[in-house]
């Protein structure tokens, strides 16, 4: 099984790995013909890997396309599973819908973020109008959802059709977030197993193979806020797991006991009848 992988940090250790710059994608293009699986190339190379070198790439498509910004992602959600997704609004910026956010849909507090960004940067709590006023100023969608009662959330991490392990961030004191990017401290407490089992099930029927999903338990009930493709590894590393090992094992037993992925392919040449 031979490889070529676009992040070295996530797939040092793997061997037949050949790892290739970015910015030598069109420089490499016959190598990358000839390997059997391409790992975590950037967001602008995967359409071109799939759709015109016909290869297999590694987080999936799926994971790449829902995984793009937070309104590909909560209506995806929504329309899985809908009664675990916050009640979230995404509308046009306009003077209207500032105001029907306010009055119509929430009262302060409530969350807002923006479409793209990740490690908990562009998330707010908005606690008042002159906050909500700020928010308003620089964006083009209005995403805001309901602000959850929790100090703490859960980071479940799903590698191939595995949830293979997660574990909590809390709040520190005078902290909203709990990313560990913005100060959130990682916890080891058991993370209920019915969690991971709703994961390990949302991200098969969302075709996800790689991901860190961020999830709220209210008195048992479960809420997802989001997925991550690329996320962080210290709990990973504090559980003593492997995850380049996981994902090896992962493509080996793909390349060995799955079909090949439904991408076009060239139409071969035909003649025409005379």
């Amino acid at each position: 099984m031979k490889l070529v992988s676009f992040d070295p940090f996530r797939t040092v250790n793997m061997p037949n790995t050949r790892h290739v710059a970015s910015k030598n994608f069109y420089n490499q293009l016959s190598l990358l013909r000839e390997v059997d699986w391409i790992l975590f190339p950037e967001y602008w190379q995967v359409n071109i890997l799939f759709y015109v070198l016909h290869k297999r790439i590694f987080p999936s498509m799926a994971t790449y396309h829902l995984g793009h910004n937070k309104i590909e992602m909560t209506r995806a959600l929504t329309a899985v599973a809908p009664q675990h997704v916050p009640e979230t609004h995404i509308l046009s910026n306009t003077p209207e819908n500032q105001e029907r956010i306010i009055h119509d849909f929430f009262s302060f507090p409530f969350v807002a973020k923006e479409v793209k960004n990740s490690s908990g940067h562009g998330v707010f709590l908005i606690e008042n109008k002159k906050q909500w006023r700020e928010y308003c100023l620089y964006k083009d969608v209005l995403y805001v959802q309901e602000a959850l009662p929790i100090q703490r959330d859960m980071r479940i991490v799903v590698i191939g059709r595995k949830a293979v392990t997660g574990y909590w961030r809390a709040q520190t004191p005078g902290r909203f977030h709990t990313n560990v990017a913005q100060g959130g401290e990682i916890l080891h407490d058991e993370v209920p197993l019915q969690a991971l089992v709703w994961i390990e099930w949302l991200a098969q029927q969302l075709a996800i193979n790689h991901a860190g999903f961020d999830v709220a338990d209210i008195n048992g009930h479960f809420y997802i806020f989001e997925f991550n493709r690329l996320f962080g590894n210290q709990g990973l590393r504090e559980k003593g797991i492997d995850g380049n090992k996981l994902i090896y094992d992962y493509l080996w037993h793909e390349s060995h006991f799955s079909q090949e992925p439904q991408i076009p392919r060239p139409a071969r040449n035909r003649r025409r009848a005379a």
